[in-house]
């Protein structure tokens, strides 16, 4: 192949693909404020950066990026966009439902708006195996590896959340012209709460879970106006490069996987 890109190839080149393939990557981010110092790119650049180094290792192909995802409480800052969690689990339901009619028996939404994006994502998930009898799973960039990222970044607390040491360090490895490095505030360390208020992403990781969303104004107020939730002035293109690398590594074991999976999908239905 010469890409990796479904949409950078002729209909005969998917069609060849398909002979003897049936895996497809659908990588979903999100179009929200990564503080001031890192543009609104951010978990897209995770889902496709992640995406297409997979696909290369593993000699599978990769769906046009999503730019959209369940951001609702990041639009107190200027050029969020939201969809819907309903609307991003139809859309992610109509591009696999799509995949599938053309004989992929394999979708793998790869999903860079870490952890936010996950419940529309698993009931599309479930809803698309229950009705085509397709194999489906989410590759999260921050859940497959979550034990070597927070590795990484030396095990420190509050490293992956939102704009911190992580996210910074990502994008100075990956996209570095896109980093405004003058514009990283320190920030002090949060105390720890009683419940972690989503999936724990850093140490300690056993720690107990009391799901809360914020609202766009409650997320403004946390983040003290600046979008940065966590400390990025430890950032480094270096640990952004152990991060990534890991992330692929372990995507890529979990897609090796998969090729090897028989599935047998004899519903496949053209979204309408």
């Amino acid at each position: 192949m010469k890409s990796v890109w479904l949409h950078e190839l002729r209909w005969p080149d998917i069609e060849a693909y398909l002979e003897d393939q049936d895996v497809a990557l659908v990588p979903i981010g999100a179009t929200e404020q990564h503080g001031r110092h890192t543009p609104l790119l951010v978990d897209t650049a995770w889902a496709s950066d992640v995406s297409e180094a997979v696909a290369k290792k593993e000699g599978v192909l990769v769906a046009p990026p999503m730019h959209f995802g369940w951001s609702p409480h990041h639009l107190a800052y200027p050029g969020g966009i939201t969809l819907r969690p309903e609307t991003l689990m139809q859309v992610a339901i109509d591009i696999a439902e799509s995949l599938i009619s053309h004989g992929f028996r394999k979708i793998i939404f790869v999903n860079g708006n870490r952890v936010a994006n996950l419940p529309p994502l698993q009931v599309a998930m479930a809803k698309l195996r229950f009705k085509t009898g397709a194999f489906v799973a989410i590759i999260d960039t921050h859940l497959i590896a979550r034990k070597e990222v927070c590795e990484a970044a030396g095990n420190a607390r509050d490293a992956s959340h939102h704009a911190g040491n992580v996210e910074t360090s990502f994008m100075m490895h990956a996209h570095p012209d896109l980093v405004k490095t003058d514009e990283i505030i320190a920030l002090p360390d949060h105390p720890l709460a009683a419940f972690a208020s989503n999936t724990p992403m850093d140490p300690p990781l056993d720690q107990n879970v009391a799901f809360v969303q914020p609202t766009a104004e409650e997320f403004y107020n946390r983040t003290g106006g600046q979008g940065t939730y966590s400390n990025p002035a430890s950032a480094t293109a270096a640990i952004g490069k152990a991060v990534l690398d890991v992330t692929i590594a372990r995507a890529a074991e979990f897609v090796a996987h998969v090729k090897t999976l028989d599935v047998r999908c004899e519903r496949c239905p053209i979204p309408i």
